[in-house]
Protein backbone atom coordinates (compact mmCIF):
# COMPACT_ATOMS: atom_id res chain seq x y z
CA UNK A 1 0.00 0.00 0.00
CA UNK A 2 2.79 2.10 0.74
CA UNK A 3 4.51 1.53 -2.55
CA UNK A 4 1.25 1.87 -4.64
CA UNK A 5 0.10 5.59 -2.61
CA UNK A 6 4.07 6.55 -3.18
CA UNK A 7 3.56 5.67 -6.77
CA UNK A 8 0.00 7.75 -7.33
CA UNK A 9 1.54 10.57 -5.59
CA UNK A 10 4.74 10.88 -7.30
CA UNK A 11 3.89 10.23 -10.90
CA UNK A 12 0.58 12.55 -10.36
CA UNK A 13 2.95 15.12 -9.19
CA UNK A 14 4.97 14.92 -12.29
CA UNK A 15 2.52 14.53 -14.62
CA UNK A 16 0.39 16.85 -13.39
CA UNK A 17 3.43 19.84 -13.09
CA UNK A 18 4.48 18.92 -16.50
CA UNK A 19 1.27 19.44 -17.97
CA UNK A 20 1.04 22.44 -15.99
CA UNK A 21 3.58 24.09 -17.75
CA UNK A 22 2.09 23.44 -21.26
CA UNK A 23 -1.31 24.85 -19.84
CA UNK A 24 0.14 27.76 -18.50
CA UNK A 25 2.24 28.87 -20.99
CA UNK A 26 -0.31 28.16 -23.72
CA UNK A 27 -3.02 30.05 -22.06
CA UNK A 28 -0.56 33.05 -21.74
CA UNK A 29 -0.32 33.19 -25.40
CA UNK A 30 -4.18 33.09 -25.71
CA UNK A 31 -4.37 29.95 -27.22
CA UNK A 32 -7.97 28.18 -26.31
CA UNK A 33 -6.70 24.98 -23.88
CA UNK A 34 -9.86 22.30 -24.33
CA UNK A 35 -8.99 19.86 -21.99
CA UNK A 36 -6.52 19.32 -19.05
CA UNK A 37 -6.10 15.55 -18.45
CA UNK A 38 -3.81 13.00 -16.61
CA UNK A 39 -3.47 10.06 -18.14
CA UNK A 40 -5.19 8.21 -20.86
CA UNK A 41 -8.18 6.51 -21.96
CA UNK A 42 -11.76 6.75 -20.76
CA UNK A 43 -12.60 9.19 -18.26
CA UNK A 44 -13.03 8.57 -14.37
CA UNK A 45 -13.60 12.68 -13.19
CA UNK A 46 -13.92 15.81 -14.79
CA UNK A 47 -14.94 18.87 -13.80
CA UNK A 48 -14.89 22.55 -16.02
CA UNK A 49 -13.26 25.72 -15.01
CA UNK A 50 -13.52 28.67 -17.18
CA UNK A 51 -12.75 27.37 -20.66
CA UNK A 52 -11.24 24.25 -20.32
CA UNK A 53 -12.39 20.75 -18.80
CA UNK A 54 -9.74 19.16 -15.92
CA UNK A 55 -10.13 15.05 -16.31
CA UNK A 56 -8.85 12.23 -14.98
CA UNK A 57 -8.37 9.07 -17.44
CA UNK A 58 -7.98 5.33 -16.12
CA UNK A 59 -4.66 4.58 -17.71
CA UNK A 60 -2.17 6.23 -15.57
CA UNK A 61 0.39 6.66 -18.52
CA UNK A 62 0.99 10.34 -19.02
CA UNK A 63 -1.31 13.31 -19.53
CA UNK A 64 -1.83 16.12 -22.33
CA UNK A 65 -3.55 19.62 -22.76
CA UNK A 66 -5.33 19.72 -25.77
CA UNK A 67 -5.13 22.64 -27.61
CA UNK A 68 -7.66 24.01 -30.22
CA UNK A 69 -6.07 23.61 -33.80
CA UNK A 70 -3.89 20.95 -32.86
CA UNK A 71 -6.62 18.48 -34.11
CA UNK A 72 -9.25 19.28 -36.47
CA UNK A 73 -12.26 20.44 -34.90
CA UNK A 74 -14.75 17.47 -34.86
CA UNK A 75 -18.03 19.55 -35.42
CA UNK A 76 -18.57 20.27 -39.49
CA UNK A 77 -21.57 22.38 -40.70
CA UNK A 78 -21.65 22.77 -44.46
CA UNK A 79 -24.75 24.95 -46.21
CA UNK A 80 -27.86 23.39 -46.31
CA UNK A 81 -27.92 22.05 -42.50
CA UNK A 82 -30.77 23.02 -40.46
CA UNK A 83 -28.82 24.54 -36.95
CA UNK A 84 -30.93 26.65 -33.93
CA UNK A 85 -29.21 30.06 -33.17
CA UNK A 86 -29.68 31.95 -29.54
CA UNK A 87 -28.44 35.03 -29.29
CA UNK A 88 -26.92 37.32 -26.44
CA UNK A 89 -27.73 40.54 -24.95
CA UNK A 90 -25.37 41.64 -28.22
CA UNK A 91 -27.76 40.35 -30.08
CA UNK A 92 -24.51 38.16 -31.58
CA UNK A 93 -24.80 34.17 -31.90
CA UNK A 94 -23.96 32.78 -28.55
CA UNK A 95 -25.16 28.61 -28.92
CA UNK A 96 -25.31 26.95 -32.67
CA UNK A 97 -27.49 24.23 -31.93
CA UNK A 98 -26.48 21.47 -34.21
CA UNK A 99 -29.30 18.57 -33.37
CA UNK A 100 -32.07 17.92 -30.63
CA UNK A 101 -33.30 21.84 -31.47
CA UNK A 102 -36.38 20.78 -30.17
CA UNK A 103 -35.34 20.63 -26.64
CA UNK A 104 -33.91 24.49 -27.19
CA UNK A 105 -37.41 26.36 -27.65
CA UNK A 106 -35.34 29.20 -27.53
CA UNK A 107 -33.82 29.13 -30.53
CA UNK A 108 -34.01 30.85 -33.93
CA UNK A 109 -33.85 27.39 -36.78
CA UNK A 110 -32.13 28.55 -39.89
CA UNK A 111 -30.82 26.77 -42.68
CA UNK A 112 -27.29 27.56 -43.35
CA UNK A 113 -26.05 29.72 -46.39
CA UNK A 114 -22.42 30.17 -45.02
CA UNK A 115 -20.69 30.10 -41.89
CA UNK A 116 -17.18 30.84 -40.92
CA UNK A 117 -15.90 30.36 -37.64
CA UNK A 118 -12.17 31.14 -37.63
CA UNK A 119 -11.96 34.59 -39.32
CA UNK A 120 -15.21 36.48 -39.93
CA UNK A 121 -17.06 34.89 -37.24
CA UNK A 122 -20.46 35.15 -39.34
CA UNK A 123 -23.51 33.13 -40.68
CA UNK A 124 -25.46 33.65 -43.01
CA UNK A 125 -28.55 31.77 -43.10
CA UNK A 126 -32.32 31.79 -44.38
CA UNK A 127 -34.89 32.09 -41.23
CA UNK A 128 -38.26 31.09 -41.72
CA UNK A 129 -39.70 33.21 -43.82
CA UNK A 130 -37.31 32.39 -46.80
CA UNK A 131 -35.07 35.87 -46.21
CA UNK A 132 -31.38 35.36 -46.52
CA UNK A 133 -29.49 36.81 -42.93
CA UNK A 134 -26.44 37.86 -41.74
CA UNK A 135 -25.80 37.11 -37.61
CA UNK A 136 -22.31 38.09 -35.90
CA UNK A 137 -21.06 35.04 -33.67
CA UNK A 138 -19.61 35.64 -30.34
CA UNK A 139 -15.85 34.64 -29.94
CA UNK A 140 -16.88 32.38 -27.15
CA UNK A 141 -20.01 30.73 -28.91
CA UNK A 142 -20.67 26.74 -27.74
CA UNK A 143 -21.31 24.48 -30.51
CA UNK A 144 -24.40 22.48 -28.58
CA UNK A 145 -24.00 18.42 -30.49
CA UNK A 146 -26.30 15.99 -28.32
CA UNK A 147 -26.14 18.30 -25.63
CA UNK A 148 -22.89 18.74 -25.24
CA UNK A 149 -21.24 22.11 -25.88
CA UNK A 150 -18.23 22.86 -27.35
CA UNK A 151 -16.26 26.31 -27.41
CA UNK A 152 -15.64 27.81 -31.02
CA UNK A 153 -12.36 28.34 -31.74
CA UNK A 154 -11.44 31.62 -33.70
CA UNK A 155 -8.20 31.47 -35.57
CA UNK A 156 -6.73 33.83 -33.18
CA UNK A 157 -7.01 31.12 -30.32
CA UNK A 158 -5.43 28.55 -32.10
CA UNK A 159 -1.89 26.85 -31.37
CA UNK A 160 -1.12 27.33 -35.27
CA UNK A 161 -1.76 31.02 -34.93
CA UNK A 162 0.59 31.97 -32.57
CA UNK A 163 4.23 32.88 -33.09
CA UNK A 164 6.57 30.13 -33.91
CA UNK A 165 8.60 31.63 -30.00
CA UNK A 166 5.17 31.38 -28.52
CA UNK A 167 4.05 27.93 -29.27
CA UNK A 168 7.80 26.71 -28.68
CA UNK A 169 7.68 27.90 -25.34
CA UNK A 170 4.09 26.53 -24.80
CA UNK A 171 5.91 22.90 -25.85
CA UNK A 172 9.10 23.23 -24.21
CA UNK A 173 7.15 24.63 -20.80
CA UNK A 174 6.27 21.03 -19.69
CA UNK A 175 9.82 19.38 -19.56
CA UNK A 176 11.26 22.93 -18.34
CA UNK A 177 8.77 22.29 -15.17
CA UNK A 178 10.30 19.08 -14.70
CA UNK A 179 13.59 20.34 -14.13
CA UNK A 180 11.78 23.29 -11.97
CA UNK A 181 9.56 20.59 -9.79
CA UNK A 182 13.36 18.46 -9.67
CA UNK A 183 14.98 21.91 -7.83
CA UNK A 184 12.19 22.81 -5.23
CA UNK A 185 12.53 18.97 -4.86
CA UNK A 186 16.19 18.80 -3.74
CA UNK A 187 16.17 22.02 -2.37
CA UNK A 188 13.55 21.31 -0.05
CA UNK A 189 15.58 17.88 0.77
CA UNK A 190 18.61 20.23 1.23
CA UNK A 191 16.88 21.94 3.90
CA UNK A 192 14.87 19.28 5.70
CA UNK A 193 17.69 16.57 5.73
CA UNK A 194 20.91 18.79 5.69
CA UNK A 195 23.64 19.69 2.66
CA UNK A 196 25.08 16.78 1.62
CA UNK A 197 29.25 17.73 1.62
CA UNK A 198 32.06 16.55 -0.01
CA UNK A 199 34.49 14.90 2.87
CA UNK A 200 35.31 11.50 3.48
CA UNK A 201 33.49 11.21 7.33
CA UNK A 202 30.70 9.25 8.32
CA UNK A 203 27.29 10.48 7.95
CA UNK A 204 24.27 8.26 9.52
CA UNK A 205 24.93 4.62 9.83
CA UNK A 206 22.31 1.78 8.46
CA UNK A 207 21.41 -0.49 10.60
CA UNK A 208 23.15 -4.06 10.39
CA UNK A 209 24.69 -2.95 7.22
CA UNK A 210 28.43 -3.78 6.79
CA UNK A 211 29.42 -0.51 8.45
CA UNK A 212 27.38 -1.18 11.37
CA UNK A 213 28.85 -4.32 11.64
CA UNK A 214 32.15 -3.19 11.39
CA UNK A 215 31.86 -0.95 14.13
CA UNK A 216 31.98 2.78 11.80
CA UNK A 217 29.90 5.43 13.24
CA UNK A 218 28.49 8.63 12.87
CA UNK A 219 30.68 11.37 12.59
CA UNK A 220 34.01 9.24 12.11
CA UNK A 221 36.83 10.99 9.57
CA UNK A 222 38.17 8.38 7.18
CA UNK A 223 41.59 9.11 6.88
CA UNK A 224 42.52 6.51 4.54
CA UNK A 225 41.30 2.93 2.79
CA UNK A 226 43.93 0.11 2.21
CA UNK A 227 46.71 3.14 3.11
CA UNK A 228 44.71 5.65 -0.22
CA UNK A 229 44.91 8.70 1.37
CA UNK A 230 41.08 10.99 0.97
CA UNK A 231 40.30 13.89 0.79
CA UNK A 232 36.59 13.77 -1.04
CA UNK A 233 33.42 11.99 -0.45
CA UNK A 234 33.53 10.85 -4.01
CA UNK A 235 36.44 9.35 -3.83
CA UNK A 236 35.66 7.35 -1.01
CA UNK A 237 32.86 5.47 -2.42
CA UNK A 238 34.01 4.85 -5.52
CA UNK A 239 36.87 2.59 -3.65
CA UNK A 240 34.01 1.07 -1.62
CA UNK A 241 32.07 0.36 -4.55
CA UNK A 242 34.88 -0.75 -6.36
CA UNK A 243 35.43 -3.89 -4.08
CA UNK A 244 32.12 -5.74 -3.72
CA UNK A 245 32.62 -8.83 -1.44
CA UNK A 246 36.21 -7.83 -0.56
CA UNK A 247 37.74 -6.89 2.93
CA UNK A 248 39.24 -3.33 2.80
CA UNK A 249 40.61 -1.60 5.91
CA UNK A 250 39.28 1.64 6.95
CA UNK A 251 41.27 4.40 9.03
CA UNK A 252 39.48 6.70 11.05
CA UNK A 253 40.04 9.20 13.21
CA UNK A 254 37.60 9.33 16.12
CA UNK A 255 37.50 11.62 19.03
CA UNK A 256 41.50 12.41 18.12
CA UNK A 257 42.28 9.09 18.03
CA UNK A 258 43.08 7.03 14.91
CA UNK A 259 41.44 3.37 14.10
CA UNK A 260 41.99 0.75 11.47
CA UNK A 261 38.58 -1.35 11.07
CA UNK A 262 38.31 -3.99 8.46
CA UNK A 263 35.28 -3.47 6.13
CA UNK A 264 33.33 -6.40 3.67
CA UNK A 265 31.12 -3.92 0.99
CA UNK A 266 28.51 -6.14 0.29
CA UNK A 267 27.32 -6.31 -3.18
CA UNK A 268 24.65 -4.57 -5.16
CA UNK A 269 23.73 -3.37 -9.06
CA UNK A 270 25.17 -0.41 -9.91
CA UNK A 271 24.02 2.60 -11.90
CA UNK A 272 25.25 0.60 -15.31
CA UNK A 273 24.18 -2.38 -14.46
CA UNK A 274 27.66 -3.91 -13.18
CA UNK A 275 28.19 -5.08 -9.86
CA UNK A 276 29.66 -2.23 -6.70
CA UNK A 277 29.89 -2.41 -3.28
CA UNK A 278 28.55 -0.55 -0.69
CA UNK A 279 28.71 -0.60 3.08
CA UNK A 280 25.30 1.84 4.26
CA UNK A 281 26.76 4.89 5.21
CA UNK A 282 25.19 7.85 4.54
CA UNK A 283 26.94 11.38 3.04
CA UNK A 284 27.78 13.98 5.91
CA UNK A 285 25.53 17.13 5.99
CA UNK A 286 25.52 20.26 7.32
CA UNK A 287 22.39 22.92 7.07
CA UNK A 288 22.94 25.87 5.09
CA UNK A 289 20.24 27.82 3.24
CA UNK A 290 22.21 29.15 0.23
CA UNK A 291 24.06 25.95 0.09
CA UNK A 292 20.54 24.44 -0.10
CA UNK A 293 19.04 26.16 -2.86
CA UNK A 294 22.65 25.87 -4.70
CA UNK A 295 22.85 21.95 -4.16
CA UNK A 296 18.94 22.10 -5.59
CA UNK A 297 20.66 23.26 -8.79
CA UNK A 298 23.77 21.21 -9.15
CA UNK A 299 22.28 18.03 -7.78
CA UNK A 300 20.09 18.64 -10.95
CA UNK A 301 22.55 19.23 -13.32
CA UNK A 302 24.38 16.08 -12.11
CA UNK A 303 21.14 13.84 -12.57
CA UNK A 304 21.08 15.24 -16.19
CA UNK A 305 24.16 14.17 -16.92
CA UNK A 306 24.10 11.06 -15.91
CA UNK A 307 20.92 10.33 -17.52
CA UNK A 308 22.95 11.46 -20.81
CA UNK A 309 25.47 9.34 -19.93
CA UNK A 310 23.07 6.06 -20.16
CA UNK A 311 21.57 7.30 -23.02
CA UNK A 312 24.83 7.58 -24.70
CA UNK A 313 25.75 4.09 -23.79
CA UNK A 314 22.50 2.77 -25.03
CA UNK A 315 22.89 4.16 -28.29
CA UNK A 316 26.50 2.65 -28.83
CA UNK A 317 25.62 -0.33 -27.55
CA UNK A 318 27.63 -0.13 -24.18
CA UNK A 319 23.99 -0.22 -22.59
CA UNK A 320 21.67 -3.12 -22.62
CA UNK A 321 17.83 -2.39 -22.36
CA UNK A 322 17.32 -4.67 -19.86
CA UNK A 323 18.28 -2.46 -17.77
CA UNK A 324 15.95 0.22 -18.73
CA UNK A 325 12.95 0.06 -16.10
CA UNK A 326 9.49 0.93 -17.89
CA UNK A 327 6.30 1.35 -15.47
CA UNK A 328 6.28 -1.99 -13.71
CA UNK A 329 10.31 -1.42 -12.81
CA UNK A 330 9.93 2.17 -11.69
CA UNK A 331 6.80 0.63 -9.73
CA UNK A 332 9.34 -1.59 -7.91
CA UNK A 333 12.28 0.88 -7.46
CA UNK A 334 9.97 3.02 -6.33
CA UNK A 335 8.58 0.90 -3.30
CA UNK A 336 12.33 0.08 -3.02
CA UNK A 337 12.99 3.81 -2.36
CA UNK A 338 10.12 4.14 -0.17
CA UNK A 339 10.72 1.59 2.43
CA UNK A 340 14.05 3.17 2.64
CA UNK A 341 12.63 6.63 3.70
CA UNK A 342 11.17 10.08 2.69
CA UNK A 343 14.48 11.69 1.89
CA UNK A 344 15.32 8.85 -0.27
CA UNK A 345 11.85 8.66 -1.93
CA UNK A 346 12.69 12.56 -2.52
CA UNK A 347 16.05 12.65 -4.32
CA UNK A 348 14.49 9.38 -6.36
CA UNK A 349 11.25 11.82 -7.65
CA UNK A 350 13.56 14.64 -8.33
CA UNK A 351 15.83 12.33 -10.35
CA UNK A 352 12.27 10.57 -12.33
CA UNK A 353 11.52 14.47 -12.73
CA UNK A 354 14.27 15.62 -14.50
CA UNK A 355 14.36 12.03 -16.54
CA UNK A 356 10.63 12.66 -17.80
CA UNK A 357 12.13 16.23 -18.75
CA UNK A 358 14.50 14.91 -20.90
CA UNK A 359 12.79 11.99 -22.43
CA UNK A 360 10.27 14.17 -23.60
CA UNK A 361 12.88 16.57 -24.78
CA UNK A 362 14.22 13.93 -26.89
CA UNK A 363 13.88 14.34 -30.93
CA UNK A 364 11.30 11.68 -30.92
CA UNK A 365 7.75 12.04 -33.20
CA UNK A 366 5.20 12.23 -30.84
CA UNK A 367 6.99 13.58 -27.79
CA UNK A 368 7.42 17.55 -26.89
CA UNK A 369 11.31 17.44 -28.43
CA UNK A 370 9.45 15.94 -31.54
CA UNK A 371 6.88 18.69 -31.82
CA UNK A 372 9.86 21.22 -30.92
CA UNK A 373 12.14 20.00 -34.23
CA UNK A 374 8.82 20.39 -36.43
CA UNK A 375 8.48 24.24 -35.24
CA UNK A 376 12.26 24.80 -35.97
CA UNK A 377 11.76 23.35 -39.37
CA UNK A 378 9.15 26.03 -40.05
CA UNK A 379 11.41 28.70 -38.32
CA UNK A 380 13.93 28.12 -41.06
CA UNK A 381 11.56 27.43 -43.69
CA UNK A 382 9.51 30.67 -43.19
CA UNK A 383 6.68 28.30 -43.49
CA UNK A 384 5.11 25.55 -41.86
CA UNK A 385 5.02 21.81 -42.46
CA UNK A 386 1.72 20.19 -44.23
CA UNK A 387 -0.44 19.66 -40.63
CA UNK A 388 -0.89 16.31 -41.84
CA UNK A 389 2.36 15.16 -42.70
CA UNK A 390 3.28 16.33 -39.40
CA UNK A 391 0.15 14.30 -37.70
CA UNK A 392 1.30 11.23 -39.85
CA UNK A 393 5.01 11.29 -38.37
CA UNK A 394 3.75 12.02 -34.71
CA UNK A 395 0.95 9.70 -35.57
CA UNK A 396 3.95 6.49 -36.23
CA UNK A 397 5.82 7.99 -33.52
CA UNK A 398 3.58 7.30 -30.85
CA UNK A 399 2.57 3.84 -32.30
CA UNK A 400 6.34 2.84 -31.34
CA UNK A 401 6.95 4.64 -28.42
CA UNK A 402 3.97 2.30 -27.27
CA UNK A 403 5.30 -0.71 -29.05
CA UNK A 404 8.38 -0.18 -26.93
CA UNK A 405 6.92 0.47 -23.63
CA UNK A 406 5.04 -2.79 -24.26
CA UNK A 407 8.37 -4.76 -24.52
CA UNK A 408 9.98 -3.08 -22.03
CA UNK A 409 6.94 -3.62 -19.69
CA UNK A 410 7.13 -7.47 -20.41
CA UNK A 411 11.00 -7.02 -19.79
CA UNK A 412 10.39 -5.46 -16.20
CA UNK A 413 7.10 -8.53 -15.40
CA UNK A 414 10.36 -11.60 -16.84
CA UNK A 415 12.48 -10.07 -14.39
CA UNK A 416 10.23 -9.10 -11.50
CA UNK A 417 9.14 -12.83 -11.99
CA UNK A 418 12.55 -14.49 -12.10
Amino acid sequence: MNTLLSVIIIFGLLVFIHEWGHLYFAKRAGILCREFAIGFGPKIYSFKKGETVYTIRLLPIGGFVRMAGEDPEIIEIKPGYEIGLVFNRSNRVSELIINNKSKHPEAHVVQVEKIDLEHELIVEAYNDEGVRMRYEIDPKAQLIKDEQATQIAPWNRQFGSKTVGQRALAIFAGPMMNFVLAIGILIAFALMQGMPIDEPRIGEVTENSAASEAGLQEGDQVVAIDGQPLDTWVEMTEIIQQHPNEAITFDVERNGELLSLPVTPQERVGQFGDAEGFVGIARPTEFNLLGSIAFGFTQTYTFMTMIFEVLGMIVTGQFSLDYVAGPVGIYNYTGEAAAMGIFVLMQWAAALSVNLGIINLLPIPAMDGGRLIFIGLEALRGKPIDPQKEGLVHFVGFALLMLLMIVVTWNDINKFFM
